[in-house]
């Protein structure tokens, strides 16, 4: 018997120190992947109050064309933080730059005379995910919570009204389920940055009022929805002012928003030759399309590598119960193992999902999963899947 229970997942804003971090850190790698689709990225960030700091390796033919420095300003300005007195602003704070070029004994693994022969970045375990309660094929929680700070940040920079608005903010939702189904929101809790002047009780209800009105389309909300609004009482001092960011800090609102397993490696600043990156992103491809296919509710894939190495060392599937009738985890597992519908492969990853491209910076906020407009959310493996299961 299946009880009712609550989970609750939290996003952030683009505007969130360890959001801003991310930002700068894939704008860079688009840079590099505009002058060399091969380049070998993997960049850091780190930013404070007036400090924006770049660290890690970069290998990318013609990168002395590559204007770190206006790349971070730029996205700095883009994001909102336009004001020198909230002590971060996109044209005053200081740039430092201790970026060098990768390590020759990593290269060696990468680099491969053939290029199907192409080793893993790193070694590690990486997972994807899919299930059936939303249309995004996304746990409800996070995909409402993405929606939400999306939904805000659009306000505050369109409309005059939500100019009390600053960039960094916060959101969880606390979703209940019955029978294993989203059915009701118990809990939302939106901290979000405010001028002085919008530190108000008047314009937290603005907030609360919006939110709800927001949320609505979900069908979820009932007359026991709890709203909390900055509940401290104020929230004035945020983004790198408030606290330091870093690249790579908020991998679970990133993925799943703990409704799934994470290997523990960050996404943002790589290039796809690190696994960490792209074969999470293929992982989810594949539990994606196998939900899509019919053949399970819920699926979990994880799968790890050696690195150098270019097939996976091994593959485990969770259906969590949900499978089709005739499907187990173990003849899921078979499936990946021989490469017929999914390439677990560094070069076939990267290019049944064209990795090589500058498509990075658009993922840095509001999540790497469940948008229509990344090639891992695509379902076109759905007919494929179910001829093979002869289904």
């Amino acid at each position: 018997m299946i009880h009712a229970h609550v989970f609750s997942s939290e996003s952030v804003s683009e505007g969130h120190p360890d959001k801003v971090a991310d930002a700068i850190s894939d704008a860079i790698l688009d840079a590099c992947l505009r002058l060399d689709k091969n380049a070998h990225v993997a960049c850091e960030t780190m930013v404070g109050p007036d400090i924006v700091v770049n660290m890690g390796e970069i290998t990318c033919k013609g990168f002395e064309k590559v204007d770190t420095e206006k790349i971070a300003r730029k996205v700095v300005k883009e994001i909102g933080y336009d004001r020198p007195e909230e002590h971060f602003s996109f044209d005053t704070f200081k740039y430092e730059s201790y970026l060098h070029g990768q390590s020759p004994d990593i290269a060696q693994g990468v680099n491969r005379t053939a290029a199907e022969d192409q080793g893993a970045g790193d070694q590690g375990m990486m997972f994807g995910y899919a299930t059936d309660e939303t249309p995004e094929l996304m746990p409800a929680a996070i995909v409402y919570a993405h929606a939400l700070l999306k939904h805000f940040a659009s306000l505050r920079k369109s409309d005059g009204a939500w100019s009390f608005l600053r960039p960094d903010s916060k959101a969880q939702l606390s979703v209940v389920y019955s029978g294993g189904k989203p059915s009701a929101i118990d809990t939302v809790v939106v901290s979000h940055q405010t001028t002085e002047k919008g530190a108000t009780k008047k314009h937290y209800a603005l907030i609360k009022a919006e939110a709800k009105k927001f949320l609505s389309a979900t069908g979820l909300l009932t007359a026991k929805t709890k709203f909390l609004i900055n509940p401290t009482g104020k929230f004035v001092v945020g983004g790198p002012c408030g606290d330091s960011g870093l690249t790579g800090r908020k991998i679970i609102v990133d993925t799943y928003g703990g409704m799934a397993s994470h290997g523990g490696g960050a996404f943002s600043g790589k290039d796809p030759s690190k696994v960490d990156r792209s074969a999470a992103y293929y992982a989810r491809y594949a539990a994606k399309n196998i939900v899509a296919a019919g053949l399970a509710a819920r699926c979990q894939i994880q799968v790890a590598y050696a690195i150098g190495v270019a097939k996976p060392v091994s593959f485990c599937v969770k259906t969590f119960g949900t499978a089709a009738d005739g499907i187990t985890n173990e003849k899921l597992e078979a499936m990946l193992k021989t490469g017929e519908v999914f390439d677990f492969r560094p070069y076939a990853i990267q290019k049944d999902l064209g990795l090589l491209r500058p498509i990075y910076a658009k993922t840095a906020a509001y999540g790497h999963f469940g948008r229509k407009d990344l090639p891992w959310e695509k379902t076109d493996k759905v007919k494929k899947l179910r001829a093979f299961f002869a289904m």
